[in-house]
């Protein structure tokens, strides 16, 4: 059901965003007087499912879900239909249209795609706002993970700024993104009540950005261990724990934060342990339970952001649209760091790329409308930054040979458009092939 559901919700995002995308080549070709053969939504090599024709266009759903496209008369596309290029021009034909006509054609598609990301964006923050933690309500500083240990980091730690940033909504994977991408290179923390710099090795921008650790924790809150509910058999309860305790030691230990006590318990499977527990803010208690097989005593514990609270920062449509513009500008030249990245070695792109898997995962396996169009904004930003790339057969191919002829005065010949084309298309094939490949290794080595 989590597959149907992260697969539902990726086929959704990809059949708005591929419509809009070929609605921005299909508006501008009718306008100019260009006829455009065919508007499909997915690919239909040897059949379709759905086919119907208005006028001079022939609209369908394809069955192959890798894209979509507009088959426009007189244009060297992924169809490959030379023999229309065999007979003289024609007046409605793409071919005949002056350059700049035919540049506004084909950047029709991408300018719809980072128009729509910035708009989603926009509406997503006019609909539901931002929802965070204040880091200054993280009373009790930081819980670290081994990465976060071997940056330097400890428990009890509160974060300050990263290199001068203000660290004020309290998530590690701001600290991700600042290592990754702007190369960050000091924490300042407060430590035992003083403030002090932590360096960061440049060796986290590689291991952050690595496959292995792309949902590693550094850190989350560290919290007291409140009880708000019980497992189905949970020796706890059965000792006479309540909802509102809190368990602040073991065996004589103090644990006086959910993971000095889950350390510590799970050590001592189905062994008889005594469980220090504060009742009402008042009464301490001793209660004698065994453990299960693994180790637990079958608890739910209270959640950091229920116990410190978060915040939703609300926009008004006035202020939503500036903001998500920012946002998605952010978002882009975050793509282009990467990139940067990348060339200088810091990122593997093989690490980079995923295929429909991994997308579809991103959508979490439950129907969340916020998360959907969250990830909608971001997949027609990437899809207009990839499809900007001056690759044959994507439109920063085309645009790329068009600019070129706008410049110089002389267009390619269509034989080497047709061969570009080609070479362009395989490559963009075996990249889509290479992609998903990554994902099955995954699925079955880790």
């Amino acid at each position: 059901m989590d597959y149907l559901i992260m697969g539902g919700q990726l086929m959704l995002s990809l059949s708005i965003l591929i419509v809009l995308h070929e609605l921005g080549h299909f508006i501008p070709a009718r306008l100019f007087g260009t006829r455009v053969e065919k508007f499909y939504l997915f690919f239909d090599p040897w059949f379709e499912l759905f086919k119907r024709k208005i006028g001079d266009t022939e609209y369908g759903i394809g069955w192959l879900p890798l894209g979509g496209y507009v088959k426009i008369s007189g244009m060297i596309d992924e169809s490959f239909d030379s023999e229309q290029l065999q007979q003289e021009p024609q007046p409605w034909e793409f071919r005949s249209k002056p350059a700049w006509q035919r540049l506004v054609i084909m950047l029709g598609g991408v300018t719809v795609n980072f128009i729509l990301g910035f708009f989603i964006y926009s509406m997503v923050l006019w609909g539901y706002g931002q929802e965070y933690l204040p880091a200054e309500n993280v009373t009790y500083g930081i819980q670290v993970d081994s990465i976060g240990q071997d940056m330097g980091l400890r428990d009890g730690d509160h974060i300050l700024a990263i290199d001068g940033k203000p660290f004020d909504k309290f998530n590690d994977r701001i600290l991700v993104r600042e290592i990754i991408i702007n190369n960050a290179s000091q924490l300042t923390v407060k430590r035992d009540g003083e403030q002090i710099e932590v360096p960061i090795d440049p060796k986290f921008v590689t291991m952050l950005s690595s496959y292995e650790y792309k949902n590693a924790l550094l850190f989350i809150p560290r919290t007291p261990f409140v009880i708000s509910d019980f497992l189905k058999e949970s020796p706890a309860k059965a000792a006479g724990m309540e909802i509102g305790d809190q368990v602040i030691g073991l065996n004589g230990q103090p644990t006086p934060f959910f993971f000095d006590f889950a350390k510590a318990v799970k050590e001592r499977k189905a062994e008889e342990i005594t469980v220090a527990v504060l009742r009402n803010e008042a009464d301490t208690l001793n209660l004698t339970m065994t453990t299960t097989a693994e180790g637990m005593i079958g608890v739910a514990r209270v959640l950091p952001d229920e116990m410190f609270g978060t915040e939703r920062q609300t926009y008004t449509l006035a202020e939503a649209i500036p903001a998500g513009i920012a946002k998605g500008w952010g978002f882009l030249g975050d793509q282009v760091k990467a990139f940067g990245q990348m060339f200088k070695g810091k990122i593997k792109a093989s690490d980079s790329l995923g295929g429909f898997g991994t997308i579809g995962s991103m959508f979490g396996n439950e129907w969340q409308w916020e998360r959907f169009w969250t990830m909608t904004a971001i997949l027609s930003l990437i899809l207009a930054f990839m499809n900007l790339l001056p690759i044959p057969a994507l439109d920063g191919g085309h645009v790329m040979f068009l600019l070129y002829e706008v410049v110089t005065g002389r267009k390619p010949s269509d034989k080497f458009l047709e061969r570009a084309t080609m070479v362009g298309f395989i490559l963009v094939l075996l990249l889509v092939l290479y992609a998903n490949g990554l994902d099955i290794i995954r699925s079955f080595f880790g």
